[in-house]
């Protein structure tokens, strides 16, 4: 055979052999995403334009998450938060909308303590969604039901509702559930 037959079949080849090690990547990393982010991987991929702006959105909140000094809570601390919550969860029986204020306050000063910026909930919303990514629906829907409850147009059951949704987050954070990647070697 002639080299310029060979070169006809081997660049070919080459190119089929690179273009599937390529879409195998993306496959992976794709797999890895959803893995991680769980139900906010399609939530944010639908919201995108494309499926890759989804997932370079995905990646931009890794690279910031890991940027964050994530830590878990000293045993005192995790006492004091667990006994605040038992104390906001006693107060729901005779003021709910009270009670749900104070659960979105506490969980927003965990998440404080543990590390995460707390000023925007849209940004509270993405940082989560890295480590906490299957309990976020919850503080959607939590935080929902408290912006209703300011307006006073909140129902009871919600209110109970919003209550267990706001229990979800804050003892995964409590427990330091999803730590910060860098520190699991």
């Amino acid at each position: 055979m002639s080299t310029g037959t060979l070169l006809a079949i081997i660049i070919p080849i080459v190119v089929v052999i690179a273009l599937v090690a390529v879409a195998a990547s993306l496959l992976v990393r794709r797999r890895k995403l959803r893995e991680r982010f769980g139900p906010e991987y399609e939530r944010t991929v639908e919201n995108a334009d494309t499926r890759m702006a989804g997932e370079r959105e995905l990646r931009a909140r890794e690279k910031r998450h890991d940027s964050l000094d994530i830590k878990p809570l000293d045993t005192s601390v995790r006492d004091r938060y667990a006994r605040d919550w038992t104390s906001v969860q006693e107060t729901f029986v005779d003021h709910p909308e009270d009670a749900v204020h104070d659960a979105d306050r506490l969980v927003t000063s965990l998440m404080d303590e543990r590390g995460y910026p707390t000023q925007d909930f849209e940004q509270q919303l993405k940082d989560l969604s890295v480590e906490h990514g299957r309990t976020l629906e919850h503080y959607r829907a939590a935080h929902e039901v408290d912006e209703l409850s300011v307006r006073h147009q909140a129902t009871t059951e919600q209110l109970r509702g919003a209550m267990v949704h706001y229990r979800a987050l804050f003892e995964e954070l409590l427990s330091d559930g999803g730590q910060a990647r860098h520190a699991r070697a």
